[in-house]
């Protein structure tokens, strides 16, 4: 009897200590509505407070490289919501990289969020020509412009029917190709234009169609930090290496899509 009045107690007191150790639900949440901003965006900061202190606001702190970029408050509606809006720019957004959102409410209570900034460039990127290879049949030229990196190498890819172009890029970037016709193209049978088919780093991309002329075509092209090559292939290069039908062009969209996830990015 007197074992099981003691073990009666054990199970009272675990009982009655276990909420002591649950796991604490944090008293503030943050979450922004996209995880990437261009220069001159609007950022929606928002997230909840579990316990409403009465007239004691939220304080939101924003950081670059462990350096206070901006400050204010945030009213806690009854609800325990709160949302804000700031402006993704201005004199202290000097670079492109990785911002901390702290939000602070009480004694001690804090939480964060990480957003990535795109600064715009100064004045528009300077236009380079780029001399491209192309065996005895000589060479053509290749005029571009590029944000967020440089351009290492371009090249004929005879076997894909592709220009390739090496890249560093050192941040989040676009590049502006003219490509000229006689060095590569891409045609439907009746010798119309069609689409052509664009990889980074062996992943499919979508391109914007600039500007289509009788001697050329101008792309551009958005890519991530870190990415190095640029495939544009197409069904017709410089006539040492001829043309591939459209029946082919299709059959590599095909397994293109296959074999490589498409991403989609937005473009600047």
């Amino acid at each position: 009897m007197k074992n099981l009045v003691i073990f009666g107690l054990l199970v009272f007191l675990v009982g009655f200590a276990s909420p002591v150790f649950a796991e604490e639900i944090p008293l503030i949440s943050v979450k922004t509505d996209n995880s990437s901003y261009n220069e001159g965006d609007i950022v929606v900061i928002s997230g909840n407070v579990t316990t409403v202190l009465q007239g004691t606001p939220v304080t939101m702190q924003l950081f670059y490289q462990g350096n206070l970029i901006d400050i204010g408050q945030i009213t806690v509606a009854q609800d325990g919501s709160y949302s804000n809006t700031i402006n993704a720019g201005g004199p202290l957004w000097t670079n492109s990289g990785d911002y901390i959102i702290r939000v602070l409410y009480g004694e001690g209570n804090i939480a964060e969020t990480t957003i990535n900034f795109l600064k715009k460039s100064s004045g528009s990127p300077k236009t380079t020509t780029f001399e491209v290879n192309a065996g005895t049949y000589g060479t053509f030229d290749v005029e571009y412009s590029i944000t967020g990196g440089i351009v290492k190498d371009i090249k004929i890819d005879s076997d894909n029917y592709a220009l390739v172009v090496t890249i560093e890029a050192t941040e989040k970037g676009s590049i502006l190709l003219d490509i000229p016709r006689e060095g590569l193209d891409a045609k439907n049978q009746d010798k119309s234009d069609i689409e052509f088919i664009v990889l980074i780093d062996d992943v499919q991309v979508l391109y914007k169609e600039d500007t289509t002329i009788a001697n050329s075509r101008k792309i551009t092209i958005n890519f991530d930090k870190d990415n190095s090559e640029i495939q544009i292939i197409g069904t017709t290069v410089i006539p040492e290496f001829g043309a591939i039908t459209i029946t082919i062009l299709v059959i590599g969209i095909i397994i293109t899509t296959i074999v490589t996830k498409n991403r989609f990015q937005r473009f600047i």
